[in-house]
C-alpha cells in the first residue's frame, strides 16, 4: 500500500537531525490522487520546513513512480480547527483551551492542564447552586483518551 511506503519514508526523513522533532499528523490519498500531508513538531512547524519536506517528498515520488506522472502533493501543519490526533499535540497545546466531545454526547469546553499518554485534564468554570446564590466553582475533569470523540483547540482573540 502506498501509503504505508510513504508513512515509513516520512519516518526515515524524520530520523535526519534538522527534522528530529517533526511527526507525521495524518496522510491521506484520495483517488485522484491528492496526497494530503499533514506534519507538525513539538516547537510547532514552519513554512520553510514543509516546504523542505514536501520537495524532499516530491522527489522520492517522482523517482519511484508510487503515484504515477500526475498527482497533487500538499505538506502542511494540521492548521487551525482540525482535531488533535496524536498525544504529542495534546502535550505541545498545554496551557490552551479546549472544546472536547466525548462518546456520551457530552461537549465540554476548558483549558488543557496535563496530558499522560492515557487521558489528559481540562479545567474549567462551572455555576452551582448554593442555597439561594449562584457559585462558581473551579472543575478538573481528567478524560480518557478512550472516551473522547474529538478535541479541537479553540481560538481566542
Amino acid at each position: 500500500m502506498v501509503e504505508t511506503k510513504l508513512t515509513a519514508l516520512l519516518a526515515q526523513k524524520f530520523e535526519e537531525e534538522d527534522f528530529q522533532d517533526c511527526f507525521l499528523v495524518d496522510l491521506t490519498l484520495s483517488p485522484s490522487k491528492k496526497l494530503e500531508v499533514l506534519v507538525d513538531t513539538d516547537s510547532g512547524i514552519t513554512l520553510d520546513r514543509c516546504k523542505k519536506i514536501s520537495r524532499w517528498l516530491e522527489a522520492h515520488l517522482d523517482e519511484s513512480g508510487w503515484l504515477g506522472d500526475t498527482y497533487a502533493l500538499e505538506v502542511s501543519s494540521p492548521g487551525v480547527g482540525r482535531p488533535l490526533k496524536l498525544v504529542r499535540q495534546f502535550r505541545q497545546n498545554i496551557g490552551r483551551t479546549v472544546e472536547t466531545a466525548l462518546k456520551s454526547g457530552v461537549v465540554l469546553n476548558g483549558k488543557l492542564i496535563a496530558v499522560s499518554d492515557d487521558d489528559f485534564t481540562i479545567e474549567y468554570i462551572t455555576t452551582v447552586k448554593d442555597g439561594k446564590k449562584n457559585k462558581k466553582e473551579l472543575i478538573q475533569t481528567v478524560l480518557p483518551f478512550g472516551e473522547v470523540t474529538k478535541t479541537i483547540v479553540k481560538i481566542s482573540f
